[in-house]
């Protein structure tokens, strides 16, 4: 077993071979490929790729004057996995990273062979009456705004943990692909781009329609209690929507896969090589 530094044009990411089954882990906002090693000792079996999306970790950023449009990932995924010769694979999700896997797997059912999702399943969805207030905010909050600076790498490792669920530990673990220095200090160095509101966002309707149009396999991990990122009355008609499901909870935050990985990391292992290995 092997951990290896992924490089390239834009895409960077780490790569655990201890298996081979083809698996690509996606990281939530703001994270990166860092935010899934606590994971890596509990995946036997897998050729992990965990990737930095771009505009994080090492990947590249998108050009002056591009925006980044959440679709636009399942294009960057797709083009890893045709780089790699994956015709089929796996897909392990958190946060952004699961709402990106969801609509892959929606858009690409003869790809995808399984969903692990850590409160994941789909997008955050808007009003159908919010699309033009949600443009003038976009509008008037896009904007270059200086980078912080931190005197050292542990005052930034602070600032990242404080209010999240992060402890410092995880928020280390972060840094140490998350962290460049700058100006006499360190920053986090991902792209500010990626805090700039989004100038549109798909209905809950619309979100049901591709959750529905998944025909692989899903496993659903979420926190207990359940976080604030979808309510549960919203959470329970994604689920609904899912033709093959599994649903587990546990005590922790909205980062239980850092965790927690002694309790996750095995149930996605068992998960993913029994979806490998159905008919």
């Amino acid at each position: 077993m092997s951990v290896d530094e992924l490089t390239g044009t834009s895409l960077a990411g780490l790569r655990r071979r201890a298996g081979e089954i083809p698996v690509l882990a996606l990281h939530g906002w703001l994270d990166n490929a860092q935010s899934f090693v606590p994971l890596f000792d509990y995946l036997d079996g897998l050729d992990l790729i965990a990737l930095d999306l771009p505009g994080h970790g090492r990947s590249s950023k998108r050009p002056d004057g591009v925006r980044y449009h959440f679709d636009d990932y399942v294009f960057d995924v797709l083009a890893v996995a045709e780089e790699l010769g994956w015709t089929t694979f796996h897909l392990i999700g958190h946060s952004l990273g699961g709402a990106v896997s969801t609509m892959l797997a929606a858009a690409c059912p003869d790809k995808v062979r399984s969903l692990s999702l850590i409160e994941g399943l789909g997008p955050i969805s808007a009003r159908p009456d919010a699309a033009a207030s949600g443009w003038r905010k976009a509008i008037r909050l896009s904007r270059e705004r200086p980078r912080r600076v931190h005197p050292d790498a542990e005052a930034a490792i602070q600032a990242r943990a404080r209010n999240t669920d992060l402890s410092i530990n995880e928020a280390r673990l972060l840094a140490e692909r998350g962290l460049v220095e700058n100006d006499g200090g360190v920053s986090w160095a991902h792209d500010l781009r990626l805090t700039w509101p989004s100038t549109m966002r798909y209905t809950e309707a619309q979100v049901i329609d591709l959750i529905a149009a998944i025909e692989a396999p899903a496993l659903n991990i979420y926190s207990e209690p359940l976080s604030d990122l979808v309510p549960w009355r919203i959470l329970e008609r994604r689920l609904a929507a899912l033709k093959q499901r599994q649903l587990f909870s546990h005590p922790g935050g909205h980062h239980l896969h850092m965790q927690h990985p002694s309790v996750v990391g095995p149930m996605i292992k068992d998960f993913i090589h029994a979806c490998q290995h159905a008919a």
